[in-house]
């Protein structure tokens, strides 16, 4: 049974001789000596697919009576600290864990919120419900209910409620009878149906949306992306314009989402960490082929001169290599 979590464009694999007692053992080493080997857990943890390290978090567990994720998070420290419990974490409980840190405190990380619910499988999407429910005994809806408001949440509940349909057959008729809706919604009258966006925009397949779009052009002369940035504002304008662009193409969106994260002064880890770890065994090569593209640099070495020490050599592990 192939893993909705794994595609065919990730940088880690399957580790091929692989034994998880042999792996658990020398975790355990590394951790336990005097002073942290930290080579030996970056290249046990970056060279292990998720299902491999989820099994040598059940055997650590087993021999040594510990939960692995507390041991790493006793041991060390900072944005390393982050990246090595994120690896070891089932990729539904991590997203779910972003999810909430993004609407936890004071104000909402939109921008995570967005990149999450925008770029996942209706699949991932009810996983990672379960597993938020599970981790929090609350409901995804209700933390984003009671964070957010406006045609904002109405169209972050829509995604989070699963309804998008996912086949990949079109029908040309409902792509000309959508585009006609959203023109008449937006362009074509004073004031914006918003509705009727979030309704098309969040529940029709990519490939509808993309035959859609098509036909948007061919009636209104724009594209829609200029319509989007005309006639509505804010967060939900973000939102709606992150799925035109994931609709189009998800690696070079994640790829912008990178480049963000990494160019001016400082780093944004929070976005940096979630990107390389969750796509790390679904897309990441075609994220770097995409950022090499349109920045004219790799995001190897955009890492590198970002970044420092331990974190460095692990994301660079996870980046899988220089374009």
């Amino acid at each position: 049974m192939a893993s909705i979590w794994v595609g065919h464009r990730g940088t880690v694999r399957d580790y091929p001789d692989f034994s998880p007692s042999v792996d658990a053992e020398a975790i355990q080493k590394a951790i336990r000596g005097i002073g942290t080997d930290e080579k030996m857990l970056i290249s046990i943890l970056t060279e292990r697919s998720n299902a491999q390290r989820q099994l040598i978090v059940k055997e650590y567990q087993a021999a040594y009576g510990k939960e692995l994720k507390d041991d790493l998070k006793g041991d060390l420290s900072g944005h390393f600290e982050h990246l090595m419990v994120a690896l070891v974490t089932p990729p539904a409980v991590f997203d779910a864990k972003q999810l909430k840190k993004s609407m936890k405190g004071a104000g909402t990380n939109e921008d995570a919120l967005i990149e999450i619910l925008t770029t996942r499988t209706s699949r991932q999407m009810k996983d990672i419900s379960q597993a938020y429910y599970t981790v929090y005994k609350k409901s995804l809806g209700d933390d984003i209910s009671s964070e957010t408001s406006g045609d904002f949440r109405k169209a972050l509940l829509t995604l989070a409620d699963v309804r998008r349909d996912e086949s990949l057959k079109v029908d040309e008729h409902l792509a000309k009878q959508d585009a006609q809706i959203l023109y008449k919604a937006g362009e074509n009258r004073w004031g914006t149906d918003e509705d009727k966006f979030t309704e098309i925009l969040c529940l029709r397949s990519f490939p509808q949306l993309k035959l859609t779009f098509d036909e948007y052009r061919n009636i209104s002369q724009k594209d829609i992306v200029d319509s989007i940035k005309g006639e509505l504002s804010g967060h939900f304008e973000d939102l709606l314009l992150a799925i035109v662009n994931c609709v189009r193409n998800t690696p070079a969106f994640l790829a912008e989402r990178l480049h963000r994260a990494l160019k001016g002064i400082g780093t944004d880890e929070f976005t940096l960490n979630r990107i390389m770890v969750s796509r790390s065994e679904i897309d990441l090569l075609d994220i770097r082929t995409e950022f090499k593209k349109h920045y004219g640099y790799s995001l190897y070495s955009a890492i590198k001169s970002d970044t420092s020490g331990d974190y460095e050599i692990t994301l660079l592990k996870i980046c899988g290599g220089d374009d």
